[in-house]
């Protein structure tokens, strides 16, 4: 099947960006959101990542003006999938969240519909069977800033149709990505299973008070020569989602260190909307923040 139109579930942090590059590459794009307010936000966001896109990939007026065309919005979630050959899942990274919307969806959606999760966390087995169609399921996660860091991680289930999976990989390469297909389910896919227990370390080391978050990022991008840091790349992914992991673990695990980061986070961040670079504001301060600066490392 020739994928043509395509609907983005959630336009969050990933999903607003997923929708902008497959637009770009010449799909029809619908973006669905809970409410119409919701969608006004999206909206803002894809002119200010028109202007990344002009940038940092040299897209032209025409390319963008033809990228805006491609989009639509939609809170009826029947309405936002009656013609897709390809739903991408965007929604918060919360279990219960994604099972009551997959239990919708299955009731709206064509048969034709391929459902794919972008979850960083949670494996395609989880909700394959809420899905009315597990064959036709599977995940297709990408990296934060995804017009630059142009990774796509396919991960089936074992009920995964191998047709399905190799449709899912041919577009994550016609929209300009690395496509990097997994053999079998692994939680955090590639990406996270090396980057989150990096996070993890900076943020216990945090908590536990042996350095402050400036000392750590240092320290970081001193010794290994990377461009960014731990606390850097938590403005970058959301601090939610860093609370939400953390919670869920803690209710997992009953951690004491991980339910101590959990009311760390709550307590000077959430609770203040410090949530990274969405509000300006998080471990840094945006858009300059003081990692940036050539005295950082000073």
């Amino acid at each position: 099947m020739d994928f043509k139109n395509i609907t983005i579930a959630g336009s969050g942090v990933l999903g607003y960006q997923i929708a902008f590059q497959t637009a770009f590459h010449g799909y029809h794009v619908t973006v669905y959101d809970i409410n119409d307010d919701v969608l006004k936000k999206a909206a803002a966001k894809f002119d200010i990542l028109a202007q990344a896109f002009e940038k940092d990939l040299h897209a032209s007026k025409e390319q963008l003006a033809s990228t805006f065309d491609r989009l639509i919005y939609s809170s009826d979630l029947a309405a936002a999938v009656a013609n897709a050959d390809l739903l991408i899942e965007a929604v918060p990274e919360n279990p219960a969240i994604k099972i009551g919307f997959y239990q919708e969806l299955a009731k709206v959606a064509p048969e034709k519909t391929i459902f794919a999760t972008n979850s960083s966390t949670l494996l395609p087995s989880q909700f394959a069977q809420e899905t009315g169609r597990p064959e036709k399921f599977l995940a297709l996660h990408f990296a934060n800033e995804i017009w630059k860091h142009n990774t796509a991680e396919i991960m089936g289930h074992p009920g995964t149709d191998k047709t399905v999976f190799e449709q899912v990989v041919n577009f994550a390469k016609s929209i300009g990505m690395v496509a990097l297909p997994l053999l079998k389910e692994q939680p955090g896919y590639i990406v996270n299973s090396l980057l989150v227990p990096l996070l993890s370390a900076a943020t216990d080391l945090l908590v536990n008070e042996v350095a402050d978050a400036q000392t750590i990022d240092k320290t970081w991008m001193v010794a290994t020569g990377a461009p960014t840091d731990p606390f850097g790349i938590l403005d970058i992914v959301g601090i939610t989602t860093a609370y939400n992991i953390n919670k869920m673990s803690a209710e997992a695990t009953n951690d004491p260190l991980k339910i101590k980061t959990v009311a760390y986070l709550k307590e000077h961040f959430i609770d203040k909307n410090k949530l990274g670079v969405a509000t300006g504001e998080g471990f840094y301060t945006y858009p300059n923040p003081a990692y940036q600066s050539p005295d950082f490392l000073k």
